[in-house]
């Protein structure tokens, strides 16, 4: 059977290693949000782009058949 010391000493590294575990949960953490930061930021960034891309497609049936009218080919 365990002495006491020996359960003494196994409750500390216990407790020493959830605290390990609690430091690396923060640090995962922090990562998560810095990620899920830089997703939405991209995120945004590309929805910004489709829209200037959609934005230039409407434009391009209306300068294409302006240039047919004045005989340009494409």
């Amino acid at each position: 059977m365990a002495t006491v010391e020996d359960l003494a000493e196994r409750v500390e590294r216990l407790l020493l290693r959830h605290e390990e575990l609690e430091r690396t949960a923060a640090l995962f953490e922090k990562q998560l949000a810095d990620v899920t930061h830089e997703r939405d930021s991209l995120r945004s960034r590309l929805n910004a782009a489709r829209s200037r891309i959609d934005s230039l497609l409407e434009r391009l049936p209306a300068e294409s058949a302006a240039n047919k009218s004045k005989g340009a080919t494409p």
